[in-house]
């Protein structure tokens, strides 16, 4: 695995200078957009690692573009936002982010969200690959693809790596604090309702609401 690269979509200066200067210390190769179409045009051109992106920017917000890098990618992306609004959260999560941070916040932190975002993707690189099929469902982790019925399901990296850890543990009630373990991560910093999100745009992706069983008090259970 070569070096990661990080691009930082942010229009405030000194955020973008400090958020450069800790990453470079780590040895990431840096690339910087103040507007969201530099960023797209960026993301494009150097297909980076993870991205950073901030949810305030002066020619569209950050959800627009996750959208739409959403669209042709499964980049990792970590969302930052001023408010500590759990719509805001809600919302960068249904649309593709992997993670979210609050300003102000502490750049170590976000360093280590990072790193976090890299272990899990060299993880999920690295795992057995072949076909996975409950009822309905298949999902090829070789190809990263996942059908419903014959016909192809757009997943987000996230969700996709939720469904296969529940189709690997097929008939198992998984607690939420279980999933944001394996799934996201043993040091992921974000809160259950994560898993929640995630699971919600599952059901609606894959047309199928009694797939994916809610277990009062515990978490989810594929059925099957």
């Amino acid at each position: 695995m070569g070096i990661a690269s990080v691009l930082v979509i942010e229009d405030e200066e000194n955020i973008a200078s400090f958020v450069s200067m800790y990453l470079k210390k780590e040895g990431y190769i840096i690339y910087t957009a103040s507007t969201g179409g530099e960023g797209m045009m960026l993301a494009a051109e150097k297909a980076p690692s993870v991205v950073i992106l901030d949810l305030m920017l002066p020619d569209m917000d950050g959800f627009e573009v996750c959208r739409r890098l959403r669209r042709d990618s499964d980049v990792p992306i970590i969302m930052l936002t001023a408010r500590d609004a759990s719509t805001d959260k809600v919302v960068g999560l249904e649309l593709g982010a992997d993670d979210y941070i609050t300003k102000p916040f502490d750049p170590r932190e976000l360093v280590a969200r990072v790193k976090s975002v890299l272990r899990r993707v060299q993880a999920h690189s690295q795992a057995p690959a072949g076909p996975v099929t409950v009822g309905d469902v298949s999902l090829d982790t070789e190809r990263r693809e996942v059908t419903m019925s014959g016909r192809p399901v757009k997943l987000t990296a996230k969700e996709f790596d939720l469904l296969n850890y529940l189709m690997l543990n097929k008939g198992l009630a998984l607690s939420r604090q279980q999933l944001l373990e394996r799934v996201w991560g043993y040091d992921f910093l974000g809160d259950t309702r994560t898993v929640d999100v995630h699971v919600n745009q599952l059901r609606k992706k894959l047309g199928d609401g009694e797939l994916i069983e809610t277990i009062w008090g515990v978490g989810y259970k594929l059925a099957g």
